[in-house]
């Protein structure tokens, strides 16, 4: 049952919701517009494409997942508002400086800084949205929390591949870090903080404050539901990011488009199937979850499940006899990178919705943050780097299509992700209700 006097939602509830949500959008433009800047960036600094998924991947991936847990533990314990406030503000200088890098590792330098800013933002954000509706609404407003990278990949891509084409890739870093250092401030001033738990009936269990922090991390990873969807996310971080950071060159080398051609066609595409994915698959959740609480778990599955055909069918769909819609040439293959786009987009938010309904309302900060750990130290730190090793490998036999292959060996990886969600199913509903007999 909900505690006593819960906390009312109202117009500054949804002001909260959507400043979060356009912070959660700018951070995940300022991670992932890179991926049209690729091509440009090796250009002038002659790297090779593992070198190229080192500043996309582990760079990047390693430090956001590694700071993100003690952040996560700091913001269970102070204003989570504030953490966020500072951290946007942080990782948009750091995007800029991205493009005022003169030499390759001055770009790695400040493409890490960008990562250990981007650690305090996403976490905190989702333990604060969680704690802002009650959580019969949970499941389709963290799906709206979570359009970020969706309307960062459309916004990103195709903007920054324009703004790439016709000023070049520094003014591209520059102009999207400017926005956040105006979202910092607007935070901290108009973002509420939420009573922690104000709608949740309270979960007995170890007070984490008063543990150690990995004596609290190894606590968590005990819990086989939990486990187990972090496995699921980290396998498909490996496969999203590897996927989502690569196909704009794959664009670009495989179907001849230019860099603004690709951004547009990559991101109007991913980013309109994936708005449409979260939005149905959040409400369709929420439908759901009343029947079987199994179906948290269930949906995202489906969802990876139907995901890697689409992926497939678009990567190896072939060259030529595109559409011609004005002056644009639109790859026929674009319909399955949108259906993709739409499918993959079930796992995050119901993921991290699922930890939050499972989780003590105490310690979902840490809880959210080792989640990320799993995605972004697989996904961001391994997923870009081990498509571009195996691009460099395959050049030898497949020449320009190197890419192209590398990305179907690693959009694969997503039948681990099925499996692993298909192991927390029956947990997470047994761990729902030891939460239930504690209450």
């Amino acid at each position: 049952m909900n505690t006593p006097n819960p906390p009312r939602v109202n117009w500054r509830t949804h002001l909260s919701l959507g400043l979060l949500a356009l912070v959660y959008i700018f951070s995940y433009i300022d991670r992932q517009v890179i991926s049209i800047l690729i091509e440009p960036i090796k250009q002038e600094f002659g790297a090779s494409d593992t070198q190229i998924g080192l500043l996309t991947g582990i760079a990047f991936g390693l430090l956001y997942a590694l700071m993100g847990i003690p952040l996560g533990r700091l913001a269970d314990r102070s204003n989570r508002r504030n953490i966020i406030a500072i951290s946007c503000t942080l990782w948009s200088l750091a995007t800029m400086a991205c493009g005022m890098a003169a030499q390759f590792w001055q770009l790695l330098a400040a493409r890490m800084a960008v990562a250990i800013g981007e650690a305090g933002g996403m976490a905190p954000s989702i333990s604060l949205v969680s704690d802002l509706y009650p959580p019969k609404r949970r499941s389709l407003v963290i799906s709206l929390f979570m359009m970020g990278p969706h309307l960062g990949v459309l916004i990103g891509l195709a903007l920054g591949g324009w703004i790439a084409q016709n000023y070049g890739w520094r003014t591209t870093f520059i102009a999207f870090g400017i926005p956040g250092i105006v979202l910092g401030p607007l935070v901290w001033l108009l973002v509420r903080e939420p009573r922690r738990g104000g709608f949740d009936a309270p979960k007995a269990g170890p007070v984490a404050a008063t543990e150690p922090l990995w004596t609290q991390v190894r606590r968590l990873l005990a819990i086989s539901a939990f486990r187990n969807v972090a496995l699921a996310c980290g396998m498909a971080g490996v496969a999203g990011y590897g996927y989502g950071i690569w196909t704009p060159s794959f664009l670009v080398r495989t179907h001849g488009l230019s860099i603004a051609h690709a951004g547009l066609m990559f991101g109007v595409a991913s980013g309109v199937g994936a708005v449409g994915g979260a939005l149905f698959s959040g409400a369709l959740c929420d439908r759901l979850t009343p029947r079987d609480v199994r179906w948290q778990i269930g949906l995202p599955l489906i969802g990876v499940a139907l995901s890697v055909p689409t992926a497939l069918t678009f990567l190896l769909w072939p060259t030529g006899s595109p559409w011609v819609l004005g002056p644009l040439l639109v790859p026929k293959a674009m319909v399955f990178a949108m259906l993709f786009g739409f499918f993959a987009s079930w796992w995050a938010a119901l993921s991290y919705s699922a930890v939050s309904q499972m989780i003590a309302t105490s310690e979902r900060t840490v809880a959210a943050a080792l989640l990320n750990l799993f995605i972004t130290l697989l996904g961001v730190g391994v997923g870009p780097l081990v498509t571009g090793v195996f691009s460099d490998l395959l050049t030898p036999r497949f020449g320009a299509d190197a890419l192209r292959w590398a990305l179907v060996a690693v959009v694969l990886l997503f039948l681990l992700t099925v499996l692993f969600f298909a192991l927390a199913v029956n947990p997470y509903r047994e761990q729902l209700a030891r939460n239930r007999e504690t209450e």
